[in-house]
């Protein structure tokens, strides 16, 4: 027999998919690794036990006791996950401006959900600082903090960079990834580079973000206007990110997340979120830099069924001026999609 302990046992190993469509485009070979088949249906999965077996072993998390977490969705259903398997009561502090989907999950899954004003990470009143500060007050309670707690990189750095390794037989010229606490990017890009320096090691980054300026002239400043990307792009660099061995950066319009979110869906048959269409984005122009014979490597990070009122929804799309992003669409769809898309 070949069994997994429980969730956290579940977590990893996940499938490395040749996006066919677009390696035949590129004449290189772009891999996504398919981190939405991770039990709790993300990336964020991997960091969510990390942490929370990190706290465990030093005694910060003891039986019955809370954790705590400020985050845009994933990782709090992570850790909700974690802590049913685990008996633990989960706290999350999102901010009110993400999709639906994500708090009716989180409210189903028994973790208890509190909204609050998106506002700079400057203002004590933003979501990761309120998350802290309710941390602080509850007895028995640990804040995860996956912005800066670097149990969340090296997850990656010992999970996710050696599976990806193994899974391309050391074949891989680029890493491409968006970052919204770094510890994907991080973790992943410090394992490829240290079995292999020449690996080049891509950030991907969304409007309103700051880190493709960082990347380029070393001065955090915002590129564009806020995205409708969500749990991705950052005004600071975390602990996660800090010494990240990052070569060059990606910005990617909304307008280019939502056309590969759709080629992705359409042409792959994989049903994705807004990140997953900004890796993927990115990962074509670095493909196209480097040139036809390369492998280049991204992430495919949630899936879309948390999206479905916003990405996969005419009226919303109009509303971002994103209807005309859309690939052309076939003539039949299932039914669903095209009530939602087709005017």
């Amino acid at each position: 027999m070949s069994l997994a302990a429980g969730f956290v046992g579940a977590i990893g190993h996940t499938p490395l998919i040749r996006l066919k469509r677009l390696s035949a485009e590129t004449g290189c070979e772009i891999l996504g690794k398919a981190e939405f088949m991770n039990p709790g249906g993300s990336v964020k999965d991997r960091a969510a036990a990390a942490i929370v077996q990190r706290a465990e072993e030093r005694g910060e998390l003891k039986a019955g006791g809370t954790v705590v977490e400020g985050t845009a969705g994933n990782t709090g259903i992570g850790l909700a996950h974690v802590c049913n398997a685990r008996g633990y009561r989960c706290v999350i502090v999102m901010p009110d401006n993400q999709s639906a989907e994500k708090y009716r999950l989180l409210e189903m899954l028994g973790a208890e959900v509190h909204k609050v004003p998106v506002v700079p990470y400057s203002n004590p009143n933003q979501y990761q600082k309120v998350a802290q500060r309710l941390a602080q007050a509850l007895p028995g309670a640990i804040w995860s903090n996956q912005f800066d707690n670097t149990a969340n990189r090296d997850a990656h750095f010992s999970g996710t960079g050696p599976e990806i390794w193994e899974q391309t037989g050391g074949r891989v010229d680029a890493f491409v990834a968006a970052s919204g606490t770094g510890g994907t990017f991080a973790g992943v890009a410090g394992f490829l580079k240290s079995q292999r320096p020449a690996v080049r090691c891509v950030l991907a980054d969304p409007p309103g973000s700051s880190l493709y300026a960082w990347v380029q002239t070393g001065t955090l400043a915002a590129t564009g206007s806020g995205s409708i990307t969500e749990g991705i792009g950052i005004a600071r660099i975390t602990a996660n990110l800090r010494d990240a061995p990052v070569d060059a950066a990606v910005h990617v319009e909304d307008a280019d997340t939502v056309r590969y979110v759709y080629r992705l869906l359409l042409e792959e048959g994989l049903f994705l979120g807004s990140t997953s269409g900004i890796n993927v984005a990115a990962a074509v122009a670095v493909a196209r830099q480097l040139g036809p014979g390369h492998t280049v490597v991204t992430v495919l990070c949630d899936g879309g069924a948390k999206y479905q009122s916003r990405l996969f929804n005419r009226s919303w799309l109009a509303e971002k001026n994103l209807l005309s992003a859309l690939p052309p669409l076939p003539e039949v769809l299932p039914a669903p999609l095209a009530q939602a898309l087709v005017a």
